[in-house]
């Protein structure tokens, strides 16, 4: 089954690039295909089309990225996947179903690891930040960098969270991640895996009763139109990351490698002047939308969440955690 699975995945991106070759294209060009599941209003896919255009000035138009957005290729663990066996060169995920190709990855999903916005990309930006981006090589894939996708706060339907104990009883949506689970069932709530692109109707139907995003997915996403309550308690700061298959990355010459490093590192500054547009802009539109917007007291979150951090102590994920801590 999995060997079909495969084969059906690595024929669909062959279709794409046969349908691309047949776009008028220089032949001459390297295309790098790259997927995603993001809506092409998002701020990482306008990063994106920055990076391709940066790239093919960089390299003279002998190099160009290729975009499928929307999932078309495949959600987020299976686009890992497709780098793994070099049948796609790049792609954006979360970091956090990422915990589960590289361990360490589970320190982004520990609620109140990071202080504030300033002491997270402290953080990415040091050598913690890039041994953490070379670890994915374990698992064939390369990181090239960090995407500011903020912090995670949680959106109800119909009770305002003000505290922990609102939680109580509650089915929240978490990622398909063991520690997302464990942050959100040590609140209080009972942590519910739903894929994204079956939110909407799981919110709608009650088959759970919230869920926890940043402020443009929860506004892009339309879940505003059933959860009316949004508390800002800023649980966790989730990178998105962008990856290169290391089959692919290994191909390219190092003068190749030297422009796509450039352009990445380009597209993720204007991707972070992006991200905080369009982060005031969708706490606007909710505000407007009806939505009641919750600023609570952030220390009875940290306080429940003391003995999920403890149960870390003696760990590789527990050093890392001292370490981040000790980053002003």
């Amino acid at each position: 089954m999995r060997k079909v699975w495969c084969q059906m995945r690595t024929a669909a991106v062959a279709t794409a690039a046969l349908l691309v070759a047949s776009c008028g294209f220089q032949e001459d060009q390297l295309a790098l295909k790259l997927a995603h599941t993001l809506d092409q209003q998002h701020s990482v896919h306008r990063a994106m089309v920055f990076m391709d255009e940066r790239l093919q000035a960089l390299s003279g138009d002998t190099m160009r990225i290729d975009i499928y957005s929307g999932g078309q290729l495949g959600s987020e663990r299976e686009l890992i996947e497709l780098l793994q066996i070099g049948s796609l060169a790049m792609t954006k995920v979360s970091a956090s179903p990422m915990e589960g190709f590289v361990p360490e990855m589970k320190i982004f999903n520990l609620p109140y690891v990071f202080r504030d916005s300033e002491h997270f990309w402290s953080v990415l930006q040091s050598p913690i930040g890039k041994e953490l981006l070379v670890a994915c090589e374990r698992a064939r894939l390369r990181g090239l960098g960090y995407l500011d996708a903020g912090s995670r706060s949680f959106y109800m339907n119909d009770i305002a969270v003000q505290t922990p104990a609102d939680l109580n009883g509650q089915k929240i949506r978490v990622q398909n991640s063991q520690t997302a689970i464990k942050m959100v069932n040590t609140l209080g709530g009972a942590a519910t895996p739903v894929s994204w692109g079956e939110l909407y109707t799981a919110l709608q139907q009650g088959v759970v009763n919230g869920a926890e995003n940043n402020p443009p997915s929860f506004y892009l996403s339309k879940h505003y139109e059933v959860s009316k309550y949004y508390t800002l308690d800023e649980h966790t700061y989730v990178p998105d990351l962008l990856l290169i298959s290391t089959e692919v990355w290994n191909k390219l010459s190092s003068q190749q490698q030297a422009w796509l490093d450039q352009a990445v590192e380009e597209a993720v500054a204007y991707q972070r002047k992006l991200w905080q547009e369009s982060t005031e802009e969708s706490l606007a539109a909710v505000k407007a939308a009806g939505v009641e917007v919750i600023y609570p007291d952030k220390q009875p979150f940290i306080d429940a969440v003391k003995p999920l951090h403890d149960s870390y102590q003696g760990t590789s994920v527990g050093a890392l955690l001292d370490q981040i801590k000790a980053i002003n």
